[in-house]
Protein backbone atom coordinates (compact mmCIF):
# COMPACT_ATOMS: atom_id res chain seq x y z
CA UNK A 1 0.00 0.00 0.00
CA UNK A 2 1.20 3.23 -0.51
CA UNK A 3 0.62 7.03 -2.11
CA UNK A 4 0.64 8.31 -5.53
CA UNK A 5 2.48 11.10 -6.00
CA UNK A 6 2.27 13.84 -9.24
CA UNK A 7 -0.29 16.54 -10.50
CA UNK A 8 -3.68 17.48 -11.62
CA UNK A 9 -3.89 19.56 -15.32
CA UNK A 10 -6.12 22.05 -16.46
CA UNK A 11 -8.25 19.34 -17.78
CA UNK A 12 -8.79 17.18 -14.56
CA UNK A 13 -5.98 14.81 -16.08
CA UNK A 14 -4.04 13.14 -13.33
CA UNK A 15 -0.66 12.51 -13.74
CA UNK A 16 1.31 10.16 -11.34
CA UNK A 17 5.19 10.08 -11.46
CA UNK A 18 5.95 8.82 -7.92
CA UNK A 19 4.79 6.79 -4.89
CA UNK A 20 5.67 6.58 -1.16
CA UNK A 21 5.34 2.78 0.32
CA UNK A 22 3.86 3.30 3.53
CA UNK A 23 3.71 0.71 6.10
CA UNK A 24 0.51 -0.76 7.03
CA UNK A 25 -0.90 0.66 10.54
CA UNK A 26 -3.80 -1.93 10.16
CA UNK A 27 -3.36 -5.87 9.02
CA UNK A 28 -6.51 -6.77 8.40
CA UNK A 29 -7.33 -8.41 5.14
CA UNK A 30 -10.41 -6.56 4.34
CA UNK A 31 -8.96 -3.16 4.87
CA UNK A 32 -5.91 -0.66 4.02
CA UNK A 33 -5.72 2.30 6.37
CA UNK A 34 -3.39 5.20 6.10
CA UNK A 35 -3.27 7.54 9.35
CA UNK A 36 -3.28 11.11 9.22
CA UNK A 37 0.72 11.03 9.94
CA UNK A 38 1.75 9.19 6.92
CA UNK A 39 -0.61 11.84 4.99
CA UNK A 40 0.78 14.68 6.32
CA UNK A 41 4.40 13.03 6.13
CA UNK A 42 3.59 12.10 2.28
CA UNK A 43 2.61 15.69 1.43
CA UNK A 44 6.29 17.25 3.02
CA UNK A 45 8.25 14.46 0.48
CA UNK A 46 6.06 15.41 -2.56
CA UNK A 47 7.13 19.00 -1.82
CA UNK A 48 10.65 17.69 -2.03
CA UNK A 49 10.17 15.74 -5.26
CA UNK A 50 8.48 19.23 -6.92
CA UNK A 51 11.78 20.65 -5.25
CA UNK A 52 14.35 18.07 -6.89
CA UNK A 53 12.33 17.82 -10.30
CA UNK A 54 11.21 21.37 -11.04
CA UNK A 55 7.51 20.93 -11.19
CA UNK A 56 3.88 20.71 -9.07
CA UNK A 57 4.12 17.67 -7.19
CA UNK A 58 1.65 16.76 -4.98
CA UNK A 59 -0.73 13.70 -3.18
CA UNK A 60 -2.97 13.09 -5.71
CA UNK A 61 -4.24 9.43 -5.13
CA UNK A 62 -3.45 5.84 -3.22
CA UNK A 63 -2.73 2.71 -3.80
CA UNK A 64 -3.22 -0.91 -2.80
CA UNK A 65 -2.98 -5.02 -3.68
CA UNK A 66 -5.69 -7.41 -3.26
CA UNK A 67 -3.59 -10.84 -3.38
CA UNK A 68 -5.13 -13.82 -4.77
CA UNK A 69 -8.72 -12.36 -5.53
CA UNK A 70 -10.44 -9.79 -7.62
CA UNK A 71 -8.89 -6.42 -8.90
CA UNK A 72 -12.72 -4.83 -7.94
CA UNK A 73 -12.84 -2.46 -4.72
CA UNK A 74 -14.63 -3.37 -2.02
CA UNK A 75 -17.56 -1.46 -0.18
CA UNK A 76 -14.24 -0.62 2.19
CA UNK A 77 -12.12 0.52 -0.42
CA UNK A 78 -15.29 2.81 -1.95
CA UNK A 79 -15.60 4.07 1.20
CA UNK A 80 -12.11 5.01 1.90
CA UNK A 81 -12.13 6.61 -1.24
CA UNK A 82 -15.12 8.54 -1.28
CA UNK A 83 -13.67 10.23 2.04
CA UNK A 84 -10.49 11.04 0.30
CA UNK A 85 -12.58 12.43 -2.35
CA UNK A 86 -13.96 14.80 0.44
CA UNK A 87 -10.78 16.99 0.83
CA UNK A 88 -9.66 16.56 -3.04
CA UNK A 89 -12.28 15.33 -5.70
CA UNK A 90 -9.18 14.78 -7.92
CA UNK A 91 -8.05 12.12 -5.83
CA UNK A 92 -7.81 8.56 -7.21
CA UNK A 93 -7.28 4.90 -6.03
CA UNK A 94 -5.30 2.21 -7.88
CA UNK A 95 -5.56 -1.36 -6.93
CA UNK A 96 -3.50 -4.27 -8.28
CA UNK A 97 -4.78 -7.42 -7.76
CA UNK A 98 -1.78 -10.45 -7.91
CA UNK A 99 -1.32 -14.06 -7.50
CA UNK A 100 -4.50 -14.66 -8.76
CA UNK A 101 -4.27 -17.46 -11.09
CA UNK A 102 -6.62 -18.54 -13.76
CA UNK A 103 -7.90 -21.75 -13.03
CA UNK A 104 -8.30 -23.51 -15.91
CA UNK A 105 -4.55 -22.77 -17.04
CA UNK A 106 -3.14 -22.34 -14.13
CA UNK A 107 -1.68 -18.34 -15.12
CA UNK A 108 -0.55 -16.10 -13.10
CA UNK A 109 -2.24 -12.77 -14.45
CA UNK A 110 -1.99 -9.29 -13.26
CA UNK A 111 -4.58 -6.66 -13.30
CA UNK A 112 -5.56 -3.18 -12.30
CA UNK A 113 -7.96 -0.35 -12.02
CA UNK A 114 -8.12 2.93 -11.40
CA UNK A 115 -11.25 4.11 -9.60
CA UNK A 116 -13.36 7.15 -7.88
CA UNK A 117 -16.44 6.98 -5.74
CA UNK A 118 -19.61 8.55 -6.72
CA UNK A 119 -22.85 8.84 -4.05
CA UNK A 120 -26.12 7.59 -6.46
CA UNK A 121 -28.50 8.35 -3.46
CA UNK A 122 -31.36 10.77 -3.69
CA UNK A 123 -30.52 14.42 -2.51
CA UNK A 124 -31.71 14.26 1.53
CA UNK A 125 -30.81 10.90 1.55
CA UNK A 126 -28.25 8.87 3.12
CA UNK A 127 -24.76 8.51 0.75
CA UNK A 128 -24.77 5.15 -0.87
CA UNK A 129 -21.13 5.20 -2.70
CA UNK A 130 -20.39 2.92 -5.77
CA UNK A 131 -17.62 2.29 -7.84
CA UNK A 132 -16.46 4.72 -10.57
CA UNK A 133 -13.85 3.39 -13.12
CA UNK A 134 -11.59 5.98 -14.11
CA UNK A 135 -9.69 5.41 -17.49
CA UNK A 136 -5.41 4.72 -16.94
CA UNK A 137 -2.88 5.14 -19.52
CA UNK A 138 0.42 3.46 -18.83
CA UNK A 139 3.25 5.66 -20.43
CA UNK A 140 6.16 3.45 -21.43
CA UNK A 141 9.71 4.49 -20.74
CA UNK A 142 12.91 3.65 -20.82
CA UNK A 143 14.31 4.27 -17.55
CA UNK A 144 13.47 4.23 -14.37
CA UNK A 145 13.05 7.36 -12.36
CA UNK A 146 15.28 8.13 -9.06
CA UNK A 147 11.92 8.82 -6.90
CA UNK A 148 10.44 5.21 -8.26
CA UNK A 149 13.49 3.61 -7.72
CA UNK A 150 13.91 4.68 -4.25
CA UNK A 151 10.90 3.48 -3.36
CA UNK A 152 11.79 0.02 -4.70
CA UNK A 153 15.01 -0.15 -3.15
CA UNK A 154 12.75 1.24 0.34
CA UNK A 155 10.36 -1.59 -0.29
CA UNK A 156 11.86 -4.78 1.41
CA UNK A 157 12.79 -2.43 4.29
CA UNK A 158 9.35 -1.29 5.32
CA UNK A 159 7.81 -4.93 5.12
CA UNK A 160 11.35 -5.67 7.82
CA UNK A 161 9.87 -3.06 10.03
CA UNK A 162 6.35 -4.34 10.39
CA UNK A 163 7.27 -7.75 10.68
CA UNK A 164 9.53 -6.72 13.59
CA UNK A 165 7.22 -4.20 15.17
CA UNK A 166 4.77 -7.30 15.07
CA UNK A 167 7.85 -9.58 16.91
CA UNK A 168 8.35 -6.94 19.51
CA UNK A 169 4.65 -6.86 20.55
CA UNK A 170 5.37 -10.43 21.39
CA UNK A 171 8.47 -9.47 23.24
CA UNK A 172 6.62 -7.68 25.47
CA UNK A 173 4.10 -9.68 26.28
CA UNK A 174 4.58 -10.56 30.28
CA UNK A 175 4.95 -14.03 31.99
CA UNK A 176 5.24 -15.81 27.96
CA UNK A 177 6.72 -19.34 28.60
CA UNK A 178 10.02 -20.50 26.77
CA UNK A 179 8.17 -22.92 24.41
CA UNK A 180 6.28 -19.51 23.21
CA UNK A 181 9.04 -17.52 22.73
CA UNK A 182 10.95 -19.65 21.07
CA UNK A 183 7.88 -19.92 18.79
CA UNK A 184 7.57 -16.21 18.07
CA UNK A 185 11.19 -16.23 17.37
CA UNK A 186 11.11 -19.27 14.92
CA UNK A 187 7.97 -17.34 12.84
CA UNK A 188 10.04 -14.35 12.77
CA UNK A 189 12.84 -15.34 11.19
CA UNK A 190 10.70 -17.77 8.63
CA UNK A 191 8.68 -14.39 7.54
CA UNK A 192 12.75 -12.70 7.16
CA UNK A 193 13.76 -15.66 5.40
CA UNK A 194 10.36 -15.90 2.80
CA UNK A 195 11.08 -12.18 2.15
CA UNK A 196 14.70 -12.72 1.04
CA UNK A 197 13.80 -15.48 -1.05
CA UNK A 198 10.14 -13.66 -3.00
CA UNK A 199 11.03 -10.46 -2.76
CA UNK A 200 14.93 -8.95 -2.13
CA UNK A 201 15.97 -11.89 -4.13
CA UNK A 202 14.28 -10.90 -7.49
CA UNK A 203 14.43 -7.70 -7.03
CA UNK A 204 17.97 -7.54 -7.03
CA UNK A 205 18.26 -10.01 -9.91
CA UNK A 206 16.23 -7.50 -11.50
CA UNK A 207 18.60 -4.75 -10.84
CA UNK A 208 21.36 -6.57 -11.78
CA UNK A 209 19.79 -7.23 -14.79
CA UNK A 210 19.01 -3.53 -15.82
CA UNK A 211 22.59 -2.11 -14.33
CA UNK A 212 24.00 -5.14 -17.44
CA UNK A 213 21.92 -4.03 -20.02
CA UNK A 214 22.20 0.10 -19.13
CA UNK A 215 26.21 -0.74 -19.39
CA UNK A 216 25.98 -2.51 -22.63
CA UNK A 217 23.74 0.34 -23.80
CA UNK A 218 26.65 2.87 -22.79
CA UNK A 219 29.58 0.62 -24.58
CA UNK A 220 27.07 1.07 -27.86
CA UNK A 221 26.71 4.59 -27.60
CA UNK A 222 30.49 5.02 -26.91
CA UNK A 223 31.54 3.18 -29.98
CA UNK A 224 28.72 5.10 -31.64
CA UNK A 225 30.24 8.40 -30.49
CA UNK A 226 33.60 7.66 -31.99
CA UNK A 227 32.49 6.36 -35.25
CA UNK A 228 30.51 9.82 -35.40
CA UNK A 229 33.66 12.15 -34.42
CA UNK A 230 35.48 9.91 -36.99
CA UNK A 231 32.66 10.46 -39.72
CA UNK A 232 32.88 14.33 -38.60
CA UNK A 233 36.87 14.49 -38.78
CA UNK A 234 36.98 12.57 -41.99
CA UNK A 235 34.01 15.17 -43.66
CA UNK A 236 36.32 18.06 -42.05
CA UNK A 237 39.21 17.02 -43.97
CA UNK A 238 37.72 17.05 -46.89
CA UNK A 239 36.63 20.25 -46.52
CA UNK A 240 39.69 21.66 -46.26
CA UNK A 241 41.09 19.78 -49.30
CA UNK A 242 38.30 21.48 -51.64
CA UNK A 243 39.56 24.89 -50.33
CA UNK A 244 43.04 24.25 -50.66
CA UNK A 245 42.37 23.39 -54.84
CA UNK A 246 40.02 26.11 -54.96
Amino acid sequence: MGLLIGDIDENRVCHILAVIVLQRSDKQVDRVEISPEQLSAASSQAENLAHQLQRPMRVVGWYHSHPHITVWPSHVDVQTQAMYQMLDEGFVGLIYSVFNEKKQTRENRIQLTCFQSINQSPEGEPPQYMRLEVPLYIVPKDHISRPCLDSLVDLPRIISEEEEEAYTKTTQIPNMDLVAKIQNGSVYSKALCHFMDVLTGPMMQSLENRLAYNNERQSQLELEKQQLLKLVEERGHKSDLKSTSV
